[in-house]
């Protein structure tokens, strides 16, 4: 049901007066009409408002407002692409507006007033912290079997450019995010519970495995990570990492003064991750043994393992 005809029946039920109304502006758009009745306790004496109400619809009309930044990246062709402001609602500025309508007479007009929402990665940030490699790791798959290596690249590009700030924690399923045919990811082979089976998203292992591997190269804290329940081909014995949704993560900090960024391609049978940073940064690397260029795809005789997904 549109505002238009909610508002119209509304009307209908409980006649209003239109001289009492506020009009909230978002822009052109008018995103809700309030009346001075609905926002007010029912106390003797002076006015009071329902704060609880009123709540409900800054909360609706700060999601109305909400543009998300863009962060500074690495394009295909290794130029920087600059980051973009994003917005919020300036509540302040809301309710100073809104007690003037309440506390006020007759009708007024609310014009949304916006805060600016820096991203956390500017060009200024990116410039510098792609200039060390500290860590690096490559795997290869067959690129014959496009739906997984379709989700390997999905997979991919959603870490690709993703910068950790000194302190913060990376979480390879947050970061991801959940693997759904709405994200485009497609049915590949998995184990659950040492079964064969078909599952959205395989192959996504490959990309979380790769990812450790050059993190651990760069001496970063590794805070959870798990193996499969048998070896996988694509890395050496001991060396994978599998993440499910509702199950295993794989999550590292990084515990270094400076910030450091993941760089991820895959494509033509191979997976790379690298790990960048400031030029000045002091690392300890730890020796990570490398796979063979031929490493056959894990394939139906031996897929990669995720654990059954279960409900929080």
């Amino acid at each position: 049901m549109g505002f238009a005809l909610t508002l119209a029946l509304l009307l209908l039920a409980n006649p209003l007066d239109p001289t009492n109304f506020l009009h909230i502006e978002l822009g052109e758009k008018t995103v809700a009409i309030l009346d001075r009745a609905d926002y007010t306790l029912p106390v003797d004496g002076v006015p009071v408002a329902d704060d609880y109400r009123l709540q409900k619809v800054i909360d609706d009309v700060a999601k109305q407002a909400y543009v998300e930044p863009i962060n500074a990246t690495i394009n295909a062709q290794g130029s920087i692409v600059a980051e973009k402001k994003g917005r919020k609602l300036d509540e302040a500025a809301f309710l100073q507006q809104f007690y003037q309508y309440y506390y006020g007479e007759g009708a007024s007009t609310l014009q949304v007033s916006f805060q600016e929402v820096h991203p956390k990665v500017d060009k200024a940030l990116i410039s510098q912290v792609r200039k060390k490699v500290i860590g690096q790791y490559a795997t290869y798959f067959n690129s014959r079997n496009k739906n997984r290596s379709h989700n390997i690249k999905l997979a991919s590009q959603a870490i690709n450019n993703y910068v950790v700030l000194p302190g913060e924690i990376f979480s390879f399923n947050k970061v991801v995010g959940q693997r759904t045919k709405e994200k485009g990811y497609m049915q590949a082979p998995i184990i659950v519970r040492g079964e064969l089976s078909e599952g959205i998203g395989g192959g996504i292992c490959q990309v979380s495995s790769t990812l450790f591997n050059a993190v651990d190269k760069a001496g970063l804290h590794i805070m959870q990570r798990y193996s499969h329940s048998r070896n996988v081909a694509y890395v050496p014995p001991g060396r994978d990492a599998t993440v499910s949704w509702y199950g295993p993560d794989f999550v590292f900090q990084n515990k270094y003064a400076y910030p450091i960024m993941l760089r991820a391609i895959a494509g033509n049978g191979a997976m790379y991750v690298t790990v960048h940073s400031f030029p000045e940064i002091e690392y300890e690397p730890r020796h990570v043994p490398s796979v063979r260029q031929n490493t056959p795809e894990e394939g139906p005789a031996s897929p990669e393992t995720i654990t059954e997904p279960t409900l929080p």
